[in-house]
């Protein structure tokens, strides 16, 4: 197994840092500046900051908000949201980020995914799939912030994607995220099955034991945690400790 990673997911509406139960009823938390700073502090691996509407508005709206975090923030960074064209993974790389996570139109255009990976390498390129499982017990790929349904499953588009060059799998459960009940094992193990390239999960993290938890029965590559650090219920600190005691392999502090 790789080293795991430890990921602070900030999804962000307008200037705020929000939070948000299967991806409704936001509740503003503060500052994503001071937060990312703060997380940054605590040991995270890497940043993850989401434009939770920028698909509605066709542009993602976060170039300042990350030039003013890499100033003295010196982890990788991953920021996802309202990224239709090269221009627009162009412009998000410049401001500072070292990759891009893309959801809607790498299903509305997939091609996007390719020519991300060959203009700036397949690691650059994360394909960001929301999911829920339908009646049928069939986990559907959502966009738009998991408004709209796909009419496709995520295995298809998961596989399309890393066909296609992502290099990277950022992975949210809608029907577990911001539930505090834990990730869906089952949903990223059948994900982290299929492919060879790292998996991110995400959604529904509610302790640190949740951590060992999807770590040891699903294998996914990085953990993104969202509540429990916002809420302060634990630190990237105590996931860190408890993964060392569990002996999970885990990246150096960088502090």
């Amino acid at each position: 197994m790789r080293n795991v990673r430890l990921i602070a997911r900030l999804d962000i509406k307008g200037p705020n840092l929000i939070k948000s139960v299967q991806l409704e009823g936001l509740r503003v938390i503060g500052n994503p500046e001071e937060f990312a700073h703060e997380y940054y502090n605590q040991g995270a691996d890497e940043l993850l900051f989401i434009d939770t509407v920028a698909s509605l508005y066709g542009r993602n709206n976060l170039t300042s908000l990350i030039k003013d975090t890499v100033r003295d923030v010196f982890v990788p960074l991953t920021v996802g949201g309202g990224i239709r064209t090269i221009q627009d993974v162009e412009d998000i790389l410049r401001s500072g980020a070292d990759k891009v996570a893309i959801n809607t139109a790498a299903v509305s255009r997939p091609e996007l995914i390719s020519e991300v990976a060959r203009k700036y390498g397949s690691q650059c390129m994360v394909l960001s799939v929301q999911a829920r499982r339908n009646p049928q017990g069939i986990w559907e790929a959502f966009t738009d912030n998991g408004r709209e349904r796909t009419g496709m499953s995520v295995q298809e588009v998961v596989q399309r994607g890393v066909d296609l060059g992502a290099g990277e799998i950022l992975l949210t459960s809608i029907d577990r995220e911001g539930t505090r009940k834990g990730f869906d094992i089952e949903l990223i193990r059948a994900v982290t099955d299929m492919v060879s390239v790292p998996v991110i999960a995400s959604g529904g993290m509610g302790t640190p034991d949740h951590f060992v938890e999807v770590v040891t029965q699903a294998r996914p590559d990085a953990v993104a945690m969202a509540d429990i650090l916002h809420y302060k219920r634990a630190t990237i600190g105590d996931v860190r400790e408890i993964g060392l005691q569990s002996q999970i392999p885990l990246r150096s502090y960088h502090g």
